[in-house]
């Protein structure tokens, strides 16, 4: 390779962007880290494309961004001067890590795909942003988020609650037989709870009715402010007894009222079976409560109810206890499993409207409050586009829909094109991360976990 090293020539018109002219004969491909030798010291570059040029021959350039400059035994990630003429060489390990050190990429999730082969680290502080995380079924999508959150837990002080609508990380307070290391280590000394609907000596997952904001009582009941407008305006009326006493308390007076509109709302509540609910907490404590205690992970098991609301009142009312206390700027991170399932635009009951709306709104405004989100889907067409695009971290593994990966080239500007393509050729476990929460966007194959995957597949019987 040392004969294409010494012909290859880099220029960059404005300082952040590069061009190689000619680099026909070399292995460099898009997520190749280079480095560029001026006359004013070195520069980190990535390959993002490789196309073929209008000269004779068939020469191919390769195109990328400038990622910062190299003086000695410190890299700066500000901006430089353009230069022409640049010397290219394949970075090297040592250039790696100091990049890393520099940068502060400490939480190590897998091996870099990309020469040279070198640990695969992401940046803690940069979860204050929102991430959105998609494969397609069997990519490794629930594994590999695994191994992300035993990393953010082990080694932050960063509570994380992740709503899990299939079980899958209800083992996160585990750990696999014989695991080792500091992330084992750590993981050990951690606060993990987990939250279940209906398993014997779990502690149960509830919420409280009265607790509810007189807008998610409304959801719960189905009430439109215009169309039921005489039940919502029971409902209004009755707020402070709403607040005080669980429903079941109230429903008697409701159904011997000999106001119209409290009967029918009584006749909706016994009509709806919502006293049957398992979702309500009765003498049991309700999830924002035990949230309130700042666990170093909680999991809420939502998968574990008999009617498809009940999860959806759990998820709103952790979702609104956490906004209306956003001003105490308490950091968190929500983690959103099949989050098709709460944030799809064609979402249309009450309550689902209620859930997605919340999520829109810690989406686009609850960053400044320390509320950060990562979403994690099998279809992102499925999540409404406002959700996505407040997203700064992109982790994506397999997929081969057309729609998802078009959609997300738009959405992800700052993720190479060329390297959005390869996902439909990803094995099981390989991803694409881009975004701040890396140094610079990396193709990755993630590690092991230490704690035991909660939902993996059911094998076909085989004779």
């Amino acid at each position: 390779m040392s004969e294409h090293r010494a012909a290859l020539s880099a220029r960059s018109e404005d300082g952040r962007s590069f061009t190689i002219p000619d680099a026909s004969g070399t292995p460099f491909i898009a997520g190749t880290l280079l480095l560029v030798s001026t006359p004013r010291g070195r520069r980190l570059a990535l390959v993002e494309a490789r196309e073929l040029t209008a000269q004779e021959g068939d020469a191919e350039a390769l195109h990328g961004r400038l990622l910062g400059g190299i003086d000695g035994d410190r890299f700066d990630p500000r901006l430089g001067e353009p230069f022409t003429d640049g010397v290219v060489e394949l970075a090297d390990a040592a250039t790696i890590d100091l990049v890393h050190e520099a940068m502060g990429a400490t939480l190590e999730v897998g091996v870099n795909l990309s020469p040279p082969t070198r640990p695969a680290l992401l940046l803690a502080h940069r979860f204050n942003r929102h991430t959105f995380w998609c494969g397609q079924s069997g990519s490794g999508k629930t594994y590999a988020l695994g191994v992300v959150l035993e990393q953010l837990i082990a080694h932050t002080a960063l509570p994380v609650v992740v709503f899990d609508p299939n079980s899958d990380f209800v083992r996160l307070g585990e750990l696999n037989p014989g695991a080792s290391g500091p992330t084992a280590e750590a993981l050990r000394q951690r606060d993990i709870r987990v939250l279940r609907a209906n398993t014997p000596g779990a502690e149960p997952l509830r919420a409280r009715f009265p607790a509810l904001s007189l807008e998610a009582k409304a959801a719960v009941l189905r009430l439109d402010p215009v169309v039921d407008r005489e039940e919502f305006n029971a409902t209004v009326h009755l707020s402070d007894i709403l607040s005080s006493a669980e429903p079941n308390e109230v429903l008697p007076a409701l159904l011997g009222s000999s106001d119209p509109a409290r009967r029918a709302l009584g006749l909706r509540i016994e009509n709806m079976g919502v006293l049957d609910w398992e979702v309500w907490a009765g003498r049991d404590r309700e999830a924002t409560l035990v949230l309130d205690e700042r666990a170093d992970a909680t999991v809420l098991d939502l998968g574990g109810f008999s009617t498809p609301d009940e999860h959806l009142v759990i998820a709103l009312s952790v979702l609104d206890e956490l906004w209306a206390r956003r001003a105490e700027r308490r950091p968190m991170l929500l983690v959103i499993d099949e989050a098709h399932n709460l944030c799809s635009p064609e979402l249309s009951s009450p309550l689902a409207v209620a859930v997605r709306g919340r999520i829109e709104q810690i989406a686009a405004e609850g960053r400044k409050y320390g509320l950060w989100l990562l979403l994690s889907t099998q279809r992102p067409s499925k999540v409404h586009p406002g959700i996505i695009s407040q997203c700064d971290n992109l982790a994506l593994m397999k997929m081969s829909s057309p729609i998802d990966l078009d959609g997300l080239a738009t959405y992800f500007g700052y993720a190479p094109t060329a390297l959005i393509a390869r996902s439909p050729w990803f094995h099981q476990g390989e991803a694409l991360f881009a975004g701040g929460f890396v140094p610079a966007p990396m193709l990755l194959s993630v590690n092991a976990r230490v704690t035991p995957e909660g939902g993996s597949d059911v094998g076909v019987p085989l004779r």
